[in-house]
């Protein structure tokens, strides 16, 4: 949406100053106008490739903080499981060490 923009101001000064110049001046207008445009729907797909690849980064760190964060959580599982505390529940087995 936002190269349209530029593209419909440039179309809109365009058929203003239409009547008021030349016909070599009205084409001339109109290639600076379709390279404007054309310009403009390069930088946006460069920005959109800048900011998937930003928002893909940002997704493979929390990715991999989850992975160590739910490692951490399994080992202290364990251990808690090991070592007979009631709630907690052994990795290996999926199982919830009972109350006594």
């Amino acid at each position: 949406m936002s190269v349209r923009i530029p593209m419909l101001a440039a179309l809109a000064v365009l058929s203003l100053g239409a009547a008021a110049c030349t016909e070599a001046e009205t084409e001339k207008a109109e290639a600076h106008a379709e390279n404007a445009g054309e310009t403009a729907e390069e930088l946006a797909a460069r920005t959109g490739e800048v900011v998937e690849a930003g928002a893909m980064k940002a997704a493979q760190a929390v990715e991999t903080g989850a992975g160590k964060v739910a490692d951490k959580l399994e080992a202290e599982q364990a251990e808690a499981a090991a070592e007979g505390k009631a709630g907690a529940i052994d990795p290996a087995t999926d199982q919830r060490v009972p109350a006594n």
